[in-house]
């Protein structure tokens, strides 16, 4: 080999393929340990991040992805913690799994979970009395709103859906103060209302509720406005809304 680079590449193409003849001119023992720890170390990482998936896949579907995994992705993180976010990033890179159509979306609200610890993001500046309809809503950072096709937060070993049911599950994933994540089912109303929050600008959270009901056909009615007020009431309670920012 002519260089140090093309030596190293042919070590990591020999550690990412089980089969594979360890390169010319390496103990051919050494090899296998390496090989061996690798793989070891990038399943005990993705069982612990992916408990669930593990546990509700078959040991051949689970292995067969993991051999999948580490043959063919690319990782564009040097962090062993974000590792998970690559594993989530192929399951949905990868065709259809029609034995287990959910696996990509299972995977990334499993993620959520430890992506939402490892955030050191800081809480913008807000007043936590503020006015919620004539001030602009701050969100807390600490959230993480997802749209699934499947009931990813009821999959398990004793249930896996072949079919999705015709509405999707919003879910509603958020670090607390004390460090707790904590999720929660959304309707659609309300994770609407909640990406409209998160959205840039200076609009008030009267002006959000009056979009939210625009688009619902519903802006001229004051229940339904008194409705919502109540839901962006309810949205500072549990800390998924921080306060406000003067409008401005």
């Amino acid at each position: 080999m002519s260089t140090l680079h093309d030596q190293q590449r042919a070590f990591a193409a020999y550690l990412r393929a089980p089969h594979a003849a360890p390169p010319a001119g390496i103990d051919p023992s050494a090899a296998a340990l390496y090989q061996r720890l690798f793989r070891r170390n990038i399943a005990q990482l993705l069982a612990g991040n992916f408990p669930v998936l593990r546990r509700t896949l078959q040991d051949d579907a689970w292995q067969a992805l993991l051999d999948d995994f580490c043959r063919r992705h690319a990782a564009r993180t040097p962090l062993f913690p974000r590792i998970g976010a690559e594993f989530v990033a192929f399951l949905h890179q990868r065709p259809d799994d029609a034995a287990h159509p959910w696996a990509a979306e299972l995977a990334q609200h499993e993620w959520v979970e430890l992506d939402l610890r490892l955030d050191d993001s800081p809480l913008p500046a807000h007043d936590p009395a503020g006015d919620l309809l004539a001030g602009v809503p701050v969100c807390s950072p600490w959230l993480r709103l997802h749209r699934y096709r499947w009931p990813v937060q009821r999959v398990c070993p004793q249930y896996r859906p072949t079919h999705a049911p015709p509405e999707p599950t919003w879910l509603l994933a958020r670090r607390d103060a004390d460090g707790q994540v904590r999720f929660a089912e959304l309707s659609a109303a309300a994770a609407r209302l909640l990406a409209l929050l998160a959205e840039p600008g200076p609009a008030t959270g009267l002006a959000r509720l009056q979009q939210l009901l625009d688009e619902t056909g519903v802006a001229g009615d004051g229940a339904m406005l008194q409705q919502a007020h109540g839901l962006l009431m309810q949205l500072r309670a549990q800390g998924s809304v921080l306060g406000t920012r003067a409008a401005g």
